[in-house]
């Protein structure tokens, strides 16, 4: 297991997971609300059955390779950026409904890519989608 610059431990996908928690940390009220926005039309209630299944396939996944400390270290870490008092400000200045989906995307980029080989593309794909509205990065090869 790697250490990146902040110090935090991630497994081998350490860049792609850095690079997320970098880019959550400067994400834009704006940014915020595109996430948000990402979440009503790639998940809503529409797509949620084939959202929660590609989360539970990731979370298996997760398990069954070992990797779950290394998921419970980056949920904390997302949870302390966006929900504990020390959070950053544009997530706090989008609380409410439209926080609380841009919290629900980054969650899941972030499974998604500890999940990265362990799921399907098209699953990895699903929970990748809303944030990759502020982060178009995530879907790119």
């Amino acid at each position: 297991m790697g250490v990146d610059a902040e110090g935090y431990g991630f497994p081998e996908h350490k860049r792609t997971l850095a690079r997320l928690m970098d880019d959550v940390r400067i994400l834009s009220p704006s940014g915020v609300e595109r996430v948000a926005a990402g979440w009503d039309e790639h998940v809503g209630e529409k797509n949620l059955p084939a959202f929660r299944e590609a989360e539970r396939a990731a979370l298996h996944a997760i398990e069954r390779a070992d990797r779950g400390p290394a998921w419970d270290e980056v949920r904390r870490t997302l949870f302390g950026m966006t929900e504990s008092g020390g959070a950053l400000i544009s997530w706090r200045a989008e609380h409410g409904e439209m926080g609380h989906k841009a919290e629900n995307a980054a969650f899941a980029a972030a499974l998604a890519l500890l999940a990265d080989g362990l799921v399907s593309k098209e699953q990895q794909d699903t929970l990748l989608r809303p944030m990759a509205e502020a982060l178009p990065w995530l879907l790119q090869e």
